[in-house]
């Protein structure tokens, strides 16, 4: 019988190894202070980690940690306490290397994240959650008067979108969905170039988004003593604990079971749709609205634990004809398609995280056109352009909006509205037959059937209704 990492020697090891880990992550730059923050020491804003994980780990708190002179974290939570404990222990390590005994920090470590939200002293907190924990701790976070950074995609549900996007603007927070291609450089480019007409009246819009495999053990197994399996359930159905449900036992950075289970998210229609829907959206200039018909194909597994779409096809269409198609037989990219010429922009060679899906589009450029002179224009004073990010860092531009007031590159309607439209996408998946969506409403009209796909029942006590109820007193 394997030891298990909660015990003794193992659990020493597990931590260990997870701090070498941290140290290994070639963390950005340093970025100068320019102004004051929240009022912790040096005008620094103090942030709190909700979600100890995959994306954390690889991702988010490497680009905080880089701006240290801005930021600290000082806290984090997480349903898993070794890996909560490891990221404490990770966090510190690297700020001890950073910046020495005189700049050490000691982080709050929180097994119920609720207690981090009321501690006055965190300014703002990241989110970095499975997808079934996005809405109740961006709408908590929002009512105690606490800034968020919430990765993508914004929500397991149209209706809890809505929900959260709402209560951001009721409540005057600074949001920032983790879709950092809005502050990559090549991306804003291609995005604006077809919004000041390079390649004409657009026509279509041609997306190719990778598909998840089939399988997982769906076998019961005794839930690890560091896991508080019903606060990592939240909202949803009580099931049987199985590692491949959740997430690795001795890895933070492989890619975690839940990730293929449509009871915690929608597959890869929201998984990396999020982001390649959203620069559809971005580059046609709809971004605060969304599709009007939708049709798509699926397969859905029909054995194993992990159950969410595999290879798929989606065709969308917007106001003023344009078509969106998306696929996962298209090589990873975005292909804005006019009457005049087309712009492909994809990631390139670029991986968010060692175990993302690998893109058929190994090789592609960065950023093409029909015509080379198409990426070649001096843009001018009337021309419609997009938010830059300062030093096209996504992290930099949250916490600049933190301290201006100003909305960031993904704001929290933007965010909703790209979920929305892959939940929609999803929807037609699932029912397998052309749909009418109204962006105004967000309801599908006069379909009861598929009006019944906006929401999802939420397990007491737990879920944005219940939050949001007791908030109205």
């Amino acid at each position: 019988m394997r030891e298990h990492p909660s015990s003794g020697p193992s659990r020493r090891r597990f931590l260990k190894g997870m701090a070498a880990g941290a140290a290994a992550i070639g963390f950005p730059a340093i970025v100068p202070s320019t102004v004051l923050g929240a009022g912790a020491p040096g005008g620094r804003i103090q942030l709190g980690l909700i979600g100890c994980g995959r994306i954390a780990r690889t991702l988010n708190v490497p680009g905080f940690l880089g701006l240290h002179a801005e930021a600290r974290i000082v806290a984090v939570s997480d349903a898993d306490r070794l890996r909560m404990e490891a990221e404490k222990t990770a966090i510190e390590a690297a700020y001890d290397k950073t910046l020495g005994a005189a700049g050490s920090v000691k982080l709050k470590a929180f097994p119920d994240y609720r207690e981090m939200i009321a501690d006055k002293s965190i300014d703002a907190v990241v989110i970095c959650t499975p997808d079934h924990w996005h809405a109740q701790p961006t709408i908590e976070a929002a009512l105690a008067g606490k800034d968020i950074f919430l990765q993508k995609p914004m929500s397991l549900t149209i209706r809890e979108g809505r929900q959260m996007a709402d209560t951001v603007r009721r409540t005057g927070r600074i949001l920032q969905v983790g879709s950092q291609l809005r502050s990559t450089p090549h991306f804003r480019l291609a995005c604006d170039l077809v919004r000041c007409g390079r390649i004409g009246a657009l026509k279509e819009v041609i997306l190719g988004t990778p598909a998840d495999p089939s399988g997982g053990n769906p076998a019961e197994m005794p839930v690890p003593e560091n896991l508080n399996y019903d606060l990592w359930l939240g909202s949803t159905p009580q099931v049987a604990y199985t590692e491949d449900r959740v997430h690795p036992q001795k890895s933070i950075t492989a890619r975690p079971g839940w990730l293929r289970c449509e009871q915690f998210g929608a597959g890869m229609i929201t998984g990396w749709g999020a982001h390649d829907i959203d620069v559809a959206q971005w580059g046609m200039g709809a971004e605060l609205s969304g599709p009007l018909e939708v049709e798509a194909t699926a397969r859905f597994p029909k054995e194993g634990l992990w159950n969410v779409h595999g290879p798929f096809r989606v065709e969308a269409r917007y106001a003023g004809g344009i078509v969106v198609k998306i696929d996962d037989k298209t090589p990873s990219s975005v292909r804005f398609v006019g009457e005049d010429g087309w712009i492909l922009v994809s990631r390139g060679r670029y991986t968010a995280t060692p175990s993302d899906p690998k893109s058929k589009a190994a090789n592609t450029k960065a950023l093409s056109a029909s015509d080379p002179a198409i990426l070649e224009y001096e843009f001018k004073a009337g021309d419609r352009r997009s938010h830059v990010s300062p030093k096209d860092d996504h992290h930099l531009d949250w916490l600049t909006s933190i301290r201006t007031r100003r909305p960031p590159s993904a704001p929290a309607e933007v965010g909703h509205r790209s979920c929305s439209a892959c939940l929609v996408a999803h929807a037609a998946m699932k029912l397998g037959r052309r749909l009418r969506w109204d962006p105004a409403t967000e309801t599908f009209p006069g379909d009861d059937e598929a009006n019944r796909l906006l929401s999802r029942p939420q397990r007491a006590p737990w879920g944005s209704d219940a939050v949001l109820k007791a908030a109205a007193g």
